[in-house]
């Protein structure tokens, strides 16, 4: 039996891929979703730097990536590897269901 997070955790996935047809139509449901709800900006710590994501994007392979920022530098950093702060922003669990899909 599952945890109340797991089910909320699968009822995002269902809702993010409910009319996807193929895996790449799934990624762009994620992406979607996670456009739609995350709270950006938001900052974090990338390798012991502090950043802030500015926004979501989806790239031409496919792939979902947080564009970050530190002064002027700018990082593209995929969302699979981004570290999240305590607490997540509101919307992140979006990313959690996006990272447990994609195991």
């Amino acid at each position: 039996m599952g945890s109340k997070s797991d089910a909320q955790r699968a009822a995002l996935i269902e809702q993010a891929t409910v009319d996807c047809y193929n895996e790449d139509e799934q990624v762009t449901g994620f992406f979607t979703m996670i456009e739609e709800n995350l709270e950006v900006p938001f900052k974090t710590v990338v390798l012991g730097i502090d950043v802030t994501v500015e926004r979501i994007d989806l790239t031409i392979e496919g792939r979902i990536v947080a564009l970050c920022r530190r002064g002027v530098a700018r990082q593209v950093i995929a969302i699979l590897d981004l570290p999240l702060p305590t607490p997540p922003p509101p919307g992140a669990e979006w990313i959690d269901a996006y990272r447990h899909w994609c195991r």
